[in-house]
């Protein structure tokens, strides 16, 4: 396992005398490549005791990752595979993420045989008491073929349950126009994910702000309220197939792509 991380960018100081070293890495675990020619690898974030950082849909007070891979050789596309999150009241608001760490593994799909270097950049916002945007570098080669690495497969394990493993018989999204946007309602035949279940719903379009819902069940139906608001301000149409909804559930986590109308 290589270190790569060296932190580019720091826009707020830390209270204490901790050095971003001190506070967050990152290293690329190389991975395998698997059966039929992908490449399995994963970028592990690691976190001082106490400190957080975010899933890929963060709340309302958490800052979105974005990783910029486009400077990579041999790499045609990559799917990153984020774990189940944890959910976190931070000063009144809800944000969605990961104490400590996390592994989240990435699926390589490469342009030729041979080997992939994966280079780029990794912009996330780590939290203790303050947030703190950092941007970290990566740039390792990829074994050809390289062995399973456990570590990656434990986060492979923790990921949400698809719709189908959660049984999920039926999503649908009810559409209706507002004053600043749209009200989407998601109702979602499906067996409790746990006690308490929270619930994710992103708009598959990164300029659009989606809102906390309001949820209920009533027996075997989940139901979830969100407005949706474009940055523009204006108008704008909303593709249901685009639209995920993930819930959160203190047994599992359920991962649903698409809804039809309702």
């Amino acid at each position: 396992m290589k270190r790569l991380m060296t932190a580019l960018c720091l826009l707020a100081a830390p209270a204490s005398a901790q050095t971003l070293d001190d506070i967050v890495r990152l290293d690329v675990l190389p991975g395998w490549r698997t059966a039929d020619g992908t490449h399995v690898a994963g970028l592990q974030i690691t976190l001082a005791p106490g400190w957080k950082t975010y899933w890929r849909a963060p709340g309302d007070a958490g800052i979105p990752p974005q990783i910029d891979f486009a400077a990579s050789n041999n790499v045609g596309s990559a799917r990153f595979i984020w774990p189940v999150p944890e959910v976190f009241d931070q000063s009144g608001m809800r944000s969605i993420g990961y104490t400590d760490g996390v592994v989240v593994p990435v699926e390589l799909t490469p342009n030729a045989q041979g080997e992939m270097t994966l280079t780029g950049m990794l912009d996330i916002g780590v939290c203790e008491e303050i947030c703190i945007p950092v941007r970290l570098p990566f740039d390792l080669t990829l074994p050809a073929q390289g062995q399973r690495d456990p570590v990656i497969v434990a986060s492979l394990v923790n990921r949400p349950l698809t719709a189908a493993e959660a049984s999920v018989t039926a999503a649908t999204c009810a559409v209706s126009p507002n004053a600043d946007g749209l009200t989407l309602t998601a109702t979602l035949s499906m067996p409790q994910a746990g006690r308490i279940e929270e619930v994710v719903i992103e708009a598959g379009d990164p300029l659009v702000w989606v809102s906390e819902p309001d949820v209920a069940r009533s027996g075997g139906q989940l139901t979830a309220t969100v407005d949706m608001v474009h940055v523009s301000g204006g108008g704008f149409a909303l593709d249901r197939s685009a639209v995920r909804v993930t819930v959160l559930g203190s047994d599992h986590a359920v991962d649903i792509q698409g809804c039809s109308a309702g």
